[in-house]
């Protein structure tokens, strides 16, 4: 069986999707991008603030599931300019203490709504 996560803390899912899934120990999220869950709009075109609000949404998604961030194991960071890596870089570590998961990141030409920057993770519960 898989359990779908939700966090109305969180942005809802705007398609055919689920925040999260849940199969056995394994939470499996899709991809975050800048959304205010209080709007439902994309903060601004600030590569830290939006940054701050996908890692923000993703932690809430993870509290859903009965986890955090020091159980991630795998990060799949997307951003539509790979010369924002640094400071992504800088605010993504302030998120995680000891052990840092295996991550992958990657420029791609576009992402919904025109974000700068998408997030997906895989963590344990």
């Amino acid at each position: 069986m898989k359990k779908q996560i939700k966090s109305k803390k969180a942005p809802a899912a705007i398609g055919a999707y689920s925040q999260a899934i849940k199969k056995g120990d394994l939470i499996f999220s899709s991809g975050q991008i800048p959304i205010d869950p209080n709007t439902s709009e994309m903060v601004e075109d600030d590569i830290e603030k939006q940054t701050i609000q996908v890692l923000e949404n993703l932690k809430h998604v993870l509290e859903a599931a009965g986890s955090n961030f020091d159980k991630i194991v795998k990060a799949t960071i997307f951003l539509s300019d790979l010369n924002n890596f640094a400071q992504v870089n800088e605010i993504y570590e302030q998120y995680f203490e000891g052990v840092y998961p295996a991550r992958s990141c990657v420029e791609v030409a576009k992402l919904p709504k025109n974000s700068l920057i998408e997030v997906e993770v895989i963590a344990f519960a």
